[in-house]
């Protein structure tokens, strides 16, 4: 298994190649749900003509608008996760009345 995506030039990708590197992403669902993974592994750039045009075929496709021309691998020595309910938007709000009166004791 390994972890393929695209990125711009620059100092971070300059620093991240040849280096072990770990990648977060996270995500919801449409029930509540989210997710969490972490991967951790080697960081090497796709250079041969091969490799990139496989990648190219994964239909990688940046979010946000720039060049990113350069395809980065992770081949993973750990994956870690978890998946986990949102909670509910007020559920970490405590009642103002219980933070006045605490303040009063």
């Amino acid at each position: 298994m390994t972890l393929v995506f695209r990125t711009g030039p620059g100092t971070k990708l300059a620093t991240a190649l040849g280096q072990r590197v770990a990648l977060e992403t996270d995500g919801t669902d449409t029930n509540g749900g989210a997710w969490s993974v972490m991967v951790k592994g080697q960081a090497t750039a796709l250079d041969r003509t091969p490799e990139l045009m496989d990648s190219m075929g994964q239909w990688l496709f940046p979010w946000e608008p720039g060049r990113k021309d350069h395809f980065i691998r992770i081949v993973p020595d750990s994956v870690s996760g978890r998946r986990f309910k949102i909670a509910a938007p007020l559920a970490w709000d405590g009642p103002l009345d219980d933070a006045i009166r605490s303040g009063l004791e």
